[in-house]
């Protein structure tokens, strides 16, 4: 049964895929609604119904955006979306393409990170290019991880055609440090470059994007990022009151608890290592910018976190560019999930087969959703989810946003229990 479950999962997702490539290659002014017309049905469509014909149609490519290839394997060797699931930037440790260091300075922590606004093609569904501005060269934006207190140190620097800032989702005390147009250096010309310095506070989980204007569309091109602050035990232990929603008595068992769910959300202790961690930024992307998306995904490339070719026991024979998100069942699952969606109002989050715990924008340590399976949110907002799978068969746990189409067009993804 386990081959026939992953077989008909592959279809799936090898049909939605094709389809969504050939209408993006053959019609590229075509809108969203012609797209979904010319999927159908999912089911259906995996499983004989014909492709209807798509009306034809020349592209002026006037702004030079979109280039296309043939339906394949994702092509973009600079950045791999299974890789940036677990790519936390800690000052100590990260990414090759971030320069990052962590040191001590007047008593405090310092976390420094240099990112850089660049204009480049990235893949967002096998063969086909979005001209986008990204810091780093990637879409989403490195992940920052910090420890509530720290001195967060971000030496910017603008490599691109266009004006840019970065804007911080923090308790900024500094308007010279908002990274907005109107405070500060203000928007950087090319060329130019900022030291940006924020504390790091409330713990839970940030936003960090570009905020000159039009503001749509430096966020809808890619400059976007996710900060974390992980809690400190210390100061919850001192200061319980301040992450959590309860106006009860604060017992020393209390306590206790709390301290070491911060604990468990704090990269430098050990209990962190026995949960698993992913960071997922639900976006889209308006391939003839028309004011509507086409395509949809998690952490940008459509259909990635999908079924290819596989034995049906974990092993993968697809490449390393399309697969589902292999977890244990044995480990907590923490999803850092966020929402950047331009053009649509919300964005949401759902699972199959499972319910999960939803702490918004992670500044709990309690849960501020208990016990439920879609959650939405709209652009910029984010929290925590808890997941756990240790009661479950081994096997395919399908997620996706519970807009359909948003689904249809890309935002389908999956988990492998094992």
């Amino acid at each position: 049964m386990p081959a026939v479950d992953y077989g008909r999962a592959e279809e799936i997702t090898r049909t939605l895929e094709r389809r969504l490539v050939e209408r993006l290659q053959s019609n590229v002014t075509a809108t969203r609604r012609s797209v979904l017309g010319g999927i159908g049905v999912a089911g259906s469509a995996a499983f004989g119904v014909s492709r209807s014909g798509a009306s034809s149609g020349g592209h002026d490519d006037h702004d030079g955006h979109g280039g296309h290839g043939v339906v394949g394997e994702f092509e973009d060797a600079d950045f791999d979306p299974h890789e940036y699931l677990t790519a936390f930037n800690t000052g100590r440790d990260g990414q090759e393409n971030v320069r990052q260091d962590v040191y001590e300075e007047d008593g405090r922590t310092v976390r420094e990170f240099e990112l850089a606004a660049v204009d480049v093609p990235i893949t967002i569904a096998p063969g086909i290019e979005f001209d986008a501005w990204a810091f780093n060269g990637q879409v989403p934006g490195p992940t920052l991880r910090v420890v509530e207190g720290d001195l967060i140190r971000v030496k910017f620097s603008n490599g691109s055609r266009h004006a840019h800032t970065i804007h911080p989702h923090l308790r900024n005390l500094d308007p010279t440090m908002d990274g907005v147009p109107q405070n500060g250096p203000g928007a950087l010309a090319p060329g130019e470059s900022f030291t940006y310095e924020w504390i790091a506070q409330p713990a839970g989980m940030h936003f960090y994007h570009c905020h000159a204007m039009p503001l749509k569309e430096h966020i809808h091109r890619g400059l976007y990022g996710t900060i974390i602050v992980d809690p400190d035990p210390d100061r919850v232990r001192e200061n319980p009151r301040d992450y959590v929603n309860y106006h009860g008595p604060i017992t020393d068992e209390y306590r206790d608890e709390l301290v070491e769910v911060a604990r468990s959300r704090n990269h430098e202790y050990a209990e962190n290592d026995d949960v698993n961690e992913m960071v997922m930024m639900m976006n889209g992307f308006d391939t003839n910018f028309d004011g509507d998306n086409e395509v949809y995904a998690a952490n940008t490339q459509a259909f990635a976190y999908g079924v290819g070719s596989t034995d049906g026991n974990g092993n993968w024979e697809a490449g390393e560019t399309k697969r589902p998100i292999q977890i244990d069942r044995n480990q907590l699952q923490r999803v850092y999930l966020s929402n950047v969606i331009e053009f649509d109002p919300i964005n949401s989050f759902h699972t199959h087969s499972q319910f999960f715990d939803y702490y918004d924008h992670g500044t709990t340590l309690q849960p501020t959703l208990k016990n439920v399976d879609t959650i939405m949110q709209c652009q910029a907002q984010r929290g925590i989810l808890e997941i756990d799978y240790s009661d479950h068969e081994p096997g395919l746990y399908m997620f996706h946003a519970h807009q359909s189409e948003f689904a249809e067009l890309g935002w389908m993804s999956f988990f492998e229990v094992v």
